[in-house]
């Protein structure tokens, strides 16, 4: 096998499938990339068996051939050589020694028999989705704070994709808090429920562009899903099981509405921030009343007290948070003014619009009202 490279192609491609690469595994061809040039075009993929990542590399095939090469290793190498006035060039022998080159800079490396790699499993393609890639990263980024990063509860660790005619939900939970995107989609589908595993929904924000007019097709099948968009597929297990009754979480009665401007409210809860550790879980407590809502916290570190104006119907309440759930909400929301509702200091507060496009859920906690 022979292939030249441009060093951005070379580097966008191992960027790209790295992201599959396990951190520990007892299977070293796991911690390899496939550099596939078997079939008149380039493709490097890495998989881990949970989540698997294929991309096109631009590049020249003067020997068609492929080869598995330690991934690390393999990126760095890619990383620091110098392509002022060259090209890189792989080149593998049929006892799998390859070298990479660039100018005067030549690397020999072991490589291993690309047969012995483990390729992406085959997914059908009769159910699917469409949709932009800015609509998808912007919900993965509106809802992949409020999974459980313990895998205790696996259930936890996924987000439910929820498809009913033209509209699709993004459900995210951790025990603590609940957050709920809808988006229209421009078709009608067949239902479709699934749990998408967080950490393949993670690394696939970060491969896309976010271009609002690129799309991205989602395929399902029964353990298995699959996105595809520009020159990539992305390949994950779906997580088995029943997901969580979110609707019965939810209600709309309420005893306290409360509207606010977003980026002050936010502003005030981060300073307030200042004075907790995350070891200390102490809580910001909001007193409500007619014209603005009290902030206060106090730690081992100090006390904050601050007013901001407010709009509100229904009774005053006094009510504490965990800070962080706050914050990690109102950052995923982009209107100007929100809206919380609640029923009293015991019960879940509801940050929602009235179109019903998102909700965020967050319980309370427990704390000692002072004067």
């Amino acid at each position: 096998m022979k292939l030249t490279f441009e060093k951005d192609a070379i580097l966008n491609g191992l960027n790209i499938v790295s992201k599959a690469i396990p951190s520990k595994t007892t299977m070293s061809i796991l911690e390899c990339i496939l550099v596939d040039a078997s079939a008149g075009e380039i493709k490097f993929t890495a998989n881990d068996t949970e989540m698997g990542i294929e991309t096109k590399v631009t590049g020249m095939i003067l020997e068609k051939g492929k080869i598995a090469l330690e991934a690390k290793l393999f990126y760095e190498i890619v990383r620091k050589l110098s392509t002022e006035d060259a090209a890189i060039t792989i080149e593998s022998d049929e006892r799998f020694n390859t070298t990479i080159s660039c100018g005067s800079s030549v690397f020999n490396i072991p490589g291993r028999d690309g047969e012995e790699f483990s390729y992406l499993p085959y997914i059908e393609r009769d159910h699917s989705i469409s949709l932009s890639q800015f609509t998808l990263k912007e919900a993965i980024r509106q809802t992949i704070f409020s999974i459980s990063v313990n895998d205790s509860n696996k259930m936890m660790s996924g987000e439910l994709f929820e498809v009913n005619g033209n509209e699709l939900r993004v459900v995210s939970l951790d025990g603590h808090r609940i957050s709920i995107r809808k988006m229209i989609l421009k078709e009608s589908y067949d239902p479709i429920k699934v749990i998408v595993p967080g950490k393949t929904l993670s690394e696939i924000s970060k491969i896309l562009n976010g271009d609002n007019e690129k799309e991205v097709q989602i395929y399902f099948s029964r353990n298995h899903i699959l996105f595809e968009f520009d020159d990539t597929i992305v390949v994950s297990r779906l997580i088995e099981g029943e997901y969580f009754k979110i609707d019965n979480m939810l209600s709309s009665d309420y005893e306290t509405k409360v509207t606010v401007n977003k980026k002050e409210f936010l502003d005030n809860i981060d300073r307030a921030m200042i004075l907790i550790r995350e070891s200390d879980r102490k809580p910001i407590i909001l007193n409500v009343t007619d014209m603005e809502i009290g902030l206060r916290v106090k730690s081992a570190f100090g006390s904050m007290n601050s007013q901001i104006s407010a709009r509100k119907t229904g009774r005053d309440i006094m009510i504490a948070f965990n800070p962080k759930f706050l914050v990690d909400a109102l950052r995923a929301i982009d209107d100007e003014e929100v809206d919380l509702y609640m029923m009293n200091p015991k019960s879940p507060c509801f940050i929602r619009d009235e179109e019903g496009q998102y909700i965020y859920l967050i319980l309370p906690v427990n704390f000692i009202a002072e004067n």
